[in-house]
């Protein structure tokens, strides 16, 4: 009986033995295979750290050279991104400047989905696009999970209230204070500057996908005090709207951002290539000349500082 179990201790002992050394074969080769899934190790220090094999960047970008077509998600956001609501035509900033970098890549635009503020990072996680081909600012919540390409152009977000209404011309400040409403839309960045800015105030929140002008109808309609919005959105307004609203501190911009367009964080190497095409159209001119085209009014629009600096001759 002591004969058998000690052949049985013996043997399992083998056994494991075998299996360390099979395993450590594996990974100083640096390459192993777990629950069907290649898997690479780095050696360089021990067993090192696993990482999956494949390049999803390269994959990813692999498929858009293949097919020829990048897939847009956007958002109507004029004049960014305007849809025209009867014949479904996509036109504005970004999709002109869009339209000319995939033409110099060899590439089509597919215009694939419109989504909301709140739902466009889960349509790219779920590769239901490649791309958010309308303005987005790079916001820091943005950020975690997504990646953005160099800015086209930058906006600002101002303050603007009901016309003969000036209690927050001075001191923005006092607009903390829960007898205060403030226009928000879900996901946009209205709702951002009222939670980080005015906690206590309260909040006219609209759905996703509205309109933005609709928080400057609710200022104007008394539903609430104040919304924040870029000085062309409210222009609009305003020739449409005469009388109703203005901005409570001219050219004093709450917040400034750079408009980007929106990827998957792993997309790195589509990240380079739009950064190179769009520096390439910024450089060249184009996309002064597209802003020239849809600014309402000069200096509507936040222009990119040339990298470079003329030197006058003696």
């Amino acid at each position: 009986m002591k004969q058998t179990n000690l052949f049985t201790v013996l043997l399992s002992v083998l056994m494991g033995a075998i299996i360390v050394v099979s395993t450590i074969r594996m990974i100083s080769t640096g390459f192993i295979t777990i629950n069907n899934l290649d898997v690479r190790t780095s050696n360089t220090a021990g067993f090192g750290s696993i990482e999956t094999s494949g390049d999803n960047s390269k994959i990813a970008y692999e498929k858009i050279i293949q097919s020829g077509v990048i897939r847009c998600g956007y958002v109507a956001y004029p004049p960014g991104l305007i849809k025209d609501p009867n014949t479904g035509e996509i036109t504005g900033v970004f999709p002109e400047v869009l339209e000319e970098a995939a033409k110099n890549l060899g590439l089509k635009v597919e215009w694939t989905e419109e989504v909301g503020w709140g739902t466009m990072v889960e349509g790219l996680q779920t590769k239901r696009y490649d791309i958010i081909c309308s303005p987005v600012w790079p916001l820091s919540q943005r950020a975690k999970v997504a990646d953005f390409t160099q800015p086209i152009y930058f906006g600002g977000a101002e303050a603007y209230v009901r016309q003969g209404d000036d209690r927050f011309d001075a001191n923005l400040e006092i607009l903390n204070n829960s007898k205060y409403r403030i226009a928000t839309i879900d996901g946009e960045v209205t709702e951002a500057i009222a939670q980080r800015d005015f906690p206590k105030a309260n909040k006219l929140s609209l759905p996703q996908l509205t309109d933005i002008s609709q928080a400057l109808l609710s200022v104007a309609e008394k539903k609430a005090d104040i919304t924040f919005v870029e000085p062309f959105v409210a222009y609009d307004f305003i020739k449409t709207n005469p009388g109703k609203i203005r901005p409570a501190r001219p050219g004093k911009p709450i917040r400034l951002y750079a408009n980007t367009m929106m990827l998957r964080q792993d997309d790195t190497i589509l990240r380079r290539t739009l950064d190179n095409v769009i520096d390439e159209l910024v450089n060249n001119g184009f996309v002064d000349q597209v802003l020239r085209k849809y600014e309402p009014f000069p200096g509507a629009f936040y222009r990119r500082a040339q990298p470079f600096e003329l030197v006058k001759s003696e």
